[in-house]
């Protein structure tokens, strides 16, 4: 009699893992898939996992091997989980009846540490698909198929496509992502404010947008930088200044080709100085009432236009000693 209990109780023990053992593919596949509606991606354990991924297998496993604990410090796992995670569940949900036969599960190390050493894993996450080693959609290898995180973290669409391209002649439920709310609410925020902000100060911008002179100030400097060699400084990355040999610096570049950041900023000075010479000599001085005054002020700016004007001449002829042209008193 007590050996019949001890032969039972023996039999009872063993019995589920028995009857684990002798799951079906089918079995297999209709529990972890009803496991995956009410929760995607599927959470694994050892025993799990290779229950899951064992052969003979009619159907399609992505599992992510990660290491989620802070303990870790895998920056990379926290980055990517909330995106496998959106993966798993806009596959699963799109595919209730499971007829694109593919089950996504998670196994943390704290979970699987025997698959992680049985697998040799020293790095996280690592993203692997096993392919059907039977029905239909078998392949003629059943090793999984690894994917690369060499590039850092990915975006659900990118694994979506790469899970997608090994599982051909199946549905591919497209990622669907929640509505940001928050995204939404500050777009409104801003631009309500935005446009209360213009219809208040719009009275006084109009008239700055409609002024003559700030359009004709603007024009002039924009003229005065293109003119000066500003956009040859940034594309050439030239230097501020340079040594002349001798211990000393030297402002001006030799040869019409070259120049330095100071350069353009003394040139683009003297071009102001000549433009505003010229506009008071056209407008300013035919303006004038006093014919004394008009006259001091004539021969002031016209001084001032010459003598610029000739340092401008010496400086080009610096630059290229076969410049024909010179003005006194820079010669």
């Amino acid at each position: 009699m007590r050996l019949l209990t001890a032969l039972l109780s023996l039999t009872l023990l063993g019995a589920p893992g028995a009857l684990a053992a002798k799951k079906s593919a089918e079995e297999r596949f209709q529990l972890y898939h009803t496991k995956a509606l009410s929760s995607s991606p599927v959470k694994l354990g050892d025993s799990a996992y290779r229950e899951l991924t064992s052969t003979p297998r009619d159907y399609t496993v992505a599992v992510l091997l990660t290491a989620m604990d802070p303990r870790f410090g895998c920056q990379l796992c926290r980055e990517f989980q909330p995106e496998w995670e959106l993966l798993a569940r806009s596959w699963t949900n799109g595919d209730k009846k499971g007829e694109s036969r593919t089950v996504f599960g998670t196994l943390d190390f704290t979970d699987g540490r025997d698959v992680f050493m049985s697998l040799g894993l020293q790095t996280a996450p690592v993203l692997m698909l096993f392919p059907p080693t039977v029905g239909p959609h078998a392949t003629v290898s059943s090793d999984p198929i690894r994917y690369d995180f060499t590039s850092g973290a990915q975006a659900a669409e990118q694994v979506h496509a790469w899970v997608a391209r090994h599982l051909p002649d199946r549905p591919h439920p497209p990622i669907k992502r929640p509505i940001n709310w928050m995204r939404w609410i500050s777009t409104f925020v801003v631009l309500s404010g935005g446009l209360t902000a213009s219809y208040v100060a719009w009275p006084y911008v109009l008239p700055v947008i409609q002024s003559r002179t700030v359009w004709a100030a603007v024009t002039l400097i924009s003229i005065l930088l293109f003119t000066s060699g500003h956009m040859f400084n940034h594309i050439r990355n030239v230097p501020y200044v340079a040594g002349d040999g001798r211990g000393g610096i030297s402002y001006f570049a030799n040869g019409f080709q070259n120049q330095y950041g100071l350069e353009t900023q003394i040139v683009a000075a003297m071009y102001g100085v000549l433009a505003l010479s010229g506009i008071s000599l056209a407008i300013k001085v035919p303006r004038m009432s006093d014919p004394k005054a008009q006259g001091v002020v004539l021969l002031a700016w016209g001084g001032i236009l010459f003598v610029v004007y000739s340092l401008l001449l010496s400086i080009f002829r610096q630059k290229n000693p076969g410049y024909p042209f010179s003005l006194p008193p820079f010669m």
